[in-house]
């Protein structure tokens, strides 16, 4: 797929020939500095990371001991650059004053357009997209909170008249993105947000790293580029195995309580038990928040060891229970969150930063200082000692406060942005330090939903919960996974039905149906059926879970079609395919809305050899039909009633 001419316009992305045009700039003292400046002895080392990636360093040192070093990677099998800086103090006193450390340089093209969206806004309006016209400056971030994709997604796309480039900012915190048209072509600035800072002896501060990759063509194929770019380079994998679909099943609210907070080791084993003796198979086992001593109350964080009164030989008889049948085990933390009269309280106090409300009153949360290094080995030693004592497999970590107040009340004038800026490397250096010590292990990336999917954590973790919004709220859902389908392709989504007798949808959650599968056919999914389910229950799930499972191998590491629009609207067909062009095989999946008013529609598949003929199989009625992809791409009909759904499978006859 990847063409030479998509190679050539990666050569435009922020080109550079030397340290000093190194796209770097930030303020010294009050002197602009650029690239590494020459009197900086600037030295160069160049490497194969490995058979793809190319890697070329700078570094220079300023009379002061300001150690600069810029990163570029280049992909041999991608037309895609990534770049990175670092400025570490080798002297003995504090820098002078640092000031608007970015990544910032030209793009390459003519008139152009971005395609940006809001991210999780942990509202029901979040997942929504535009293209603005770049006839002016625009700056696009986040909101002010302190997580990187709440108010604004740092994924995005250049669109150009013959080509796209999309972008992606690394930055677990408040980035900020401005692009303008410059005479050379599109002047791309990426930054983390607040930067005033001295650096003091020792200490590292970092840009945020900005990906580009280009493609020739329009935004359909740059879509499947990023794509297959993503599952090669960027998906984590396991022992150096790519991921396959994973099913999860859980006891959620046992005991009639919130949460896992009524999760006890005798109620998990028997759920466990319960699917196993229904056939079911789960790949994974999920205990969220509430196992450790919380009274009940599981935002109560800052223990972490199972309550003994529940699980009173621990969670590994539940890790072993895992082990013995095959599944992974995950389990919920939420380490940067703090509560008073915790273990971390009493314990280290010190490690706590604390912010005060309007009234001068402390607030309830604590934040964990993971930009203090003892602090973060501590946290390491922790979570390391209870993966091995749980038999955790899958450590899923959550963040359900804002850290952007607790950061600026905590820093100094001269050093604004400093504590942001060693938590969000210490954040990474903790994951990284689990995932040496644990290859096998799977990290899921959570903050109230996906407030913090950056392509940093991306490269490390998967998110299986991407949003708190909307779980059985099918319109939603499709408008969640359609983008979620383009950025991050691999996620988890839940069979979940939330719709009313009358039509509308509220919170009260409805026994799932088919239509709850067919609107979930994606790399992840939680089966809400429960463990002690009726025969018709489980027979149900039994049939549909085999549809999923072969559904969602299929939209791994292929091609994305959205083949309708996306409106979050109770009325409109949901129709997506997945092609894999190697194999010819793929699927057209389907689900018309619960408020249609059409049961019929023409649909035209993508990605098809128009002279080869394919075969087409309904996993809901078994009907077959085959055709030239010539006839597939022209339009074909197909009957969809109002909220019911089906996947067409289909395969190259050959």
């Amino acid at each position: 797929m990847i063409a030479r001419q998509d190679m050539a316009w990666a050569e435009g992305l922020m080109p550079w020939r030397a340290p000093q045009e190194f796209p770097l700039v930030f303020a010294l003292g009050g002197r602009t500095v650029r690239g590494i400046p020459a009197d900086w002895a600037p030295e160069k080392e160049f490497r194969l990371l490995d058979a793809c990636i190319e890697e070329t360093v700078f570094t220079g040192r300023s009379p002061e001991g300001l150690e600069v070093r810029a990163e570029c990677r280049r992909y041999r099998d991608f037309p895609c650059v990534e770049l990175f800086a670092t400025l570490t103090n080798r002297g003995g006193a504090d820098t002078p004053l640092i000031e608007g450390l970015a990544l910032a340089g030209t793009v390459e093209g003519g008139r152009a357009s971005l395609y940006h969206g809001n991210g999780d806004t942990q509202r029901e309006d979040g997942y929504a997209w535009e293209t603005t016209p770049l006839d002016g400056p625009l700056t696009v971030e986040p909101d002010g909170d302190g997580t990187p994709c709440k108010g604004a997604f740092p994924y995005m796309r250049l669109i150009f008249a013959e080509h796209c480039v999309d972008l992606a900012v690394g930055w677990a915190g408040r980035w900020t993105a401005r692009f303008e048209q410059a005479p050379e072509g599109l002047s791309v600035r990426v930054a983390q947000k607040r930067c005033h800072m001295v650096i003091r002896p020792g200490e590292t501060m970092r840009t945020p790293r900005l990906t580009l990759l280009a493609s020739d063509g329009d935004e359909e194929r740059s879509r499947n580029v990023w794509r297959r770019w993503y599952f090669a380079h960027v998906l984590p994998r396991r022992n150096g195995r790519p991921l396959g679909p994973i099913c999860c099943a859980l006891t959620f609210e046992a005991e009639g309580m919130a949460e896992h907070t009524g999760a006890s080791e005798k109620n998990q084993l028997e759920a466990i038990d319960g699917y196993l003796a229904r056939g079911f198979r789960p790949d994974l086992w999920w205990i969220d928040a509430g196992w450790y001593p919380c009274g009940g109350d599981w935002p109560t964080t800052g223990t972490w060891r199972a309550d003994e009164t529940r699980f009173p030989r621990g969670l590994a008889p539940v890790g072993e229970k895992c082990r013995e049948n095959g599944m992974d085990f995950l389990l919920w933390f939420e380490p940067e969150r703090v509560r008073p009269d915790t273990e971390l309280a009493r314990e280290h106090p010190e490690w706590l930063l604390c912010h005060h409300g309007e009234n001068g009153e402390p607030e309830l949360n604590r934040l964990l200082d993971l930009s203090d290094p003892a602090c973060c080995d501590a946290l390491i030693e922790l979570v390391d000692r209870r993966i091995r004592e749980y038999g955790v497999t899958v450590y899923r970590q959550d963040f359900n406060m804002p850290p952007m107040p607790f950061w600026i009340e905590n820093e100094a004038p001269d050093r604004v942005g400093a504590k942001e800026n060693l938590h969000v490397q210490g954040y990474l250096r903790f994951w990284d330090t689990l995932r040496e010590r644990h290859p096998d292990l799977l990290i899921d990336s959570c903050s109230s939903g996906g407030r913090r999917n950056e392509l940093d954590a991306m490269r490390r973790a998967i998110p299986l919960h991407y949003t708190d919004v909307g779980y059985g709220n099918h319109p939603i859902r499709f408008l969640q996974c359609r983008q979620m389908f383009e950025w991050i392709p691999y996620f988890r989504v839940m069979n979940m039905d939330w719709l009313n007798d009358d039509g509308t949808y509220g919170r009260e959650r409805r026994k799932a149906d088919a239509y709850d599968y067919y609107t979930a056919m994606t790399p992840s999914l939680t089966d809400m059926t429960p463990f002690d389910a009726d025969g018709e229950a489980a027979a149900l799930a039994l049939r549909m879970q085999a549809i999923w499972r072969r559904a969602a191998a299929l939209t791994l590491g292929t091609d994305f079609y959205p083949l309708t629009g996306c409106r979050k609207s109770a009325g409109d067909l949901w129709a997506v395919q997945f092609h894999d062009p190697a194999s010819g095989r793929g699927f057209l999946n389907l689900a018309n809305g619960v408020a249609a008013e059409e049961s019929t529609f023409v649909l035209c598949l993508r990605g098809l050899e128009p002279e080869k003929r394919y075969r087409l199989t309904s996993a809901e009625t078994g009907a077959v039909r085959e055709e030239t992809g010539a006839a597939l791409a022209a339009g074909q009909t197909y009957v969809q009633p109002p909220h019911t759904g089906d996947v067409w499978f289909y395969e190259e006859l050959r």
